[in-house]
């Protein structure tokens, strides 16, 4: 039987340098040294606020979904709401704000389904998943100046089968599909 490799080892944190700030992250030169190894490895690392997005049950046990032009894939992405969480902020709070200001919709219910590391080999932040049931269209939209969407709900099932057929790609969006699953499971099953 083949020995298992030597367990990984956790690299010690020298120092980090500014190296580039934008209006909505910044990025850091860290340098790390293994336990073992002598020599130093710098990695570049990305800090940006926690992101928040939102899974919204309507009534009809339809999601609300979000269309919107992405600049990093330079094509539309068909999302959840969701987006940047002020400094401070409730994960619970920001999803209902975020839902409310891109959607309109609002529900009487919300709690976190869980967190992310979005990309935990350069990015520092998380992002929350948020369930809002009962979610309704009752307010006014106040969508920031870069932002358009097409609102639009769709059955739960057919959310999922459009993840299945690679129609939807966030990776955050997978993410709250996943922990919304066994929910969605247990409302089935109580009709």
């Amino acid at each position: 039987m083949p020995e298992s490799p030597p367990r990984p080892q956790r690299w010690h944190r020298l120092r980090a340098e500014p190296h580039a700030t934008t209006r909505i992250f910044e990025v850091t030169r860290t340098f790390y040294r293994h336990p073992h190894r002598a020599q130093e490895q710098d990695f570049f690392v990305i800090n940006a606020p926690d992101w928040v997005n939102v899974v919204a049950l309507t009534p009809r046990h339809e999601i609300v979904l979000v269309r919107q032009f992405r600049y990093g894939i330079n094509e539309f992405s068909l999302e959840i709401p969701g987006g940047i969480m002020e400094p401070g902020e409730d994960a619970v709070a920001a999803g209902a704000r975020e839902l409310r200001e891109e959607t309109g919709y609002v529900g009487p219910a919300a709690r976190l389904l869980g967190s992310v590391h979005p990309n935990p080999a350069m990015q520092s932040n998380r992002c929350h998943l948020v369930l809002v049931t009962d979610a309704r269209p009752d307010a006014g939209l106040a969508w920031d100046p870069d932002e358009e969407f097409e609102i639009m709900t769709r059955p739960v099932d057919e959310v999922y089968a459009l993840a299945r057929r690679g129609e939807i790609t966030h990776a955050m969006v997978l993410d709250a599909l996943l922990l919304f699953a066994p929910v969605w499971e247990q409302l089935k099953q109580a009709g």
